[in-house]
């Protein structure tokens, strides 16, 4: 399999195919969101009023009502893109807006500030090979690295590949427009996963994809 991820001018004439050179596309899910920061007042856009204070839910893996979904049922194998004893990194079953969206994950049930020392240094490690890895694709302009903590305590970290060359998709908006965005080829993306894993696996570990 070859890894060519598409240029911006495939990608904006996916979009122009969609809803035309004028059109906006449609609002993903995460404009529903209760956490969604914004909202219309008057026809324009304006920070949403802020709620008063309150206690936190727990997260997944912290109530036996809310169990971590991840210990429970295990990692489908078919989202495997790398793995080895310790770690397994995954997709999320099929294209997105980006050329490339994988989650690192802890076999292992711990959080970011649990690692001992030596898991710690293997997250810099492999988090340093991937992004380099993917970075040196064709077409990819960056790999945003993030880890949020608030929805489960299983640790995961999210690596968002970015276009080059698409001027509004840039920085932390870049996660955004993965859901806005529509899908890209699906033997793009596939020869793409198979690529990071073969080259990830150069330092050890299974290549899955």
């Amino acid at each position: 399999m070859v890894a060519m991820p598409e240029p911006a001018e495939d990608v904006y004439a996916r979009i122009v195919e969609a809803v035309g050179p004028d059109g906006h596309l449609p609002m993903p899910a995460q404009g529903g969101w209760d956490i969604f920061p914004w909202t219309v007042v008057d026809g324009v856009i304006a920070p949403r009023t802020l709620a008063p204070p309150a206690d936190e839910e727990p997260r997944y893996g912290e109530s036996p009502d809310k169990p971590c979904g991840l210990c429970q049922d295990g990692v489908d194998a078919a989202r495997v893109v790398w793995e080895d004893e310790l770690w397994v990194l995954t997709h999320h079953g099929a294209p997105s807006g980006l050329p490339l969206v994988l989650t690192l994950s802890t076999r292992e049930h711990q959080d970011m500030g649990e690692l001992d020392d030596e898991l710690a240094s293997q997250l810099g490690r492999i988090t340093n090979r991937l992004v380099r890895i993917i970075e040196n694709l064709p077409h990819i302009g960056r790999v945003h690295v993030n880890r949020w903590g608030d929805g489960g305590s299983h640790f995961h970290q999210w690596f968002f590949a970015r276009t080059a060359r698409l001027p509004h998709v840039l920085g932390s908006t870049a996660v955004d427009w993965d859901d806005i965005i529509p899908p890209g080829p699906e033997d793009v993306w596939r020869a793409d996963l198979h690529l990071v894993a073969t080259k990830l696996a150069n330092w050890g570990g299974d290549a899955r994809a």
